[in-house]
């Protein structure tokens, strides 16, 4: 979609659409426990993410992150002081950035499939470097030691120690995990961007026709869309502290 205005109507309503799909596929979760630990719950939100991107260009696609993470702490809260919301950020940005850039710059069909493997990829190792830096020392120390946190895998893993806790859980869960998530979503983004894209641009031919002077109202779509991701940021805190 090309748009003299950055911050149109039409981006703004679809950045908002992309991102409330995105959250409410967040939160319907569920585990593969015959396959990885049952924390490890997978969810089809890449999916309005990295459509949203290939559409929209990377800076909305950060956007879309922001507000997918925000619907899913408005409906049902953290159950990790944010941390795991963190981790989520940082690998949803980890495709976003550099797929989106690849893309608007190779709009083409190799050029989707360059900017999915390399976003993929990124956004794997973000999702490895997460879990080993940040989610299982932040786990441990909530739950004051290993003890806690080893029996989550010893149905799968039998054998597992301290010791060999991260050659288990990074190479033989996270890895495979993460690459299943980004495989899935990229093969659907192969196959439903096009009609997305055309959708978006007849939305935009609707919302914004050639010869408009839509400058007060995209102004007052922007100032709308700051207002509700305030109101999002405040429920979010709301929720936490007062029914945490």
């Amino acid at each position: 979609m090309q748009n003299k205005k950055f911050f149109s109507t039409t981006r703004i309503v679809m950045i908002a659409l992309f991102g409330a799909l995105a959250g409410l596929l967040h939160i319907a979760k569920f585990p593969l426990s015959f396959a990885f630990p049952s924390f490890l719950e997978f969810d089809f939100s890449d999916i309005p993410l990295f459509i949203g991107t290939f559409a929209l260009g990377p800076v909305s696609g950060c956007i879309i992150v922001v507000i997918k993470l925000l619907v899913k702490l408005v409906c049902v809260g953290t159950s990790n002081f944010f941390v795991g919301e963190l981790a989520n950020l940082l690998i949803g940005w980890a495709f976003v950035i550099p797929a989106g850039l690849i893309y608007r710059r190779w709009r083409t069909f190799k050029g989707a499939l360059l900017a999915l493997a390399v976003g993929s990829l990124a956004s794997v190792a973000v999702a490895i470097l997460a879990n080993w830096l940040i989610l299982i020392p932040f786990f441990v120390q909530l739950y004051g030691g290993w003890d806690h946190v080893l029996p989550a895998l010893t149905n799968l893993f039998p054998s597992i120690t301290q010791e060999t806790f991260f050659n288990y859980y990074l190479w033989i869960s996270v890895l495979p995990f993460n690459l299943l998530r980004c495989l899935i979503a990229s093969i659907v983004t192969t196959i439903v961007y096009k009609h997305v894209s055309r959708f978006i641009d007849y939305l935009n031919k609707k919302l914004s026709p050639e010869g408009s002077t839509a400058g007060m109202g995209g102004t007052a779509a922007v100032i709308g869309c700051i207002f509700v991701v305030l109101l999002l940021v405040l429920f979010a805190l709301l929720r936490f502290f007062l029914w945490s």
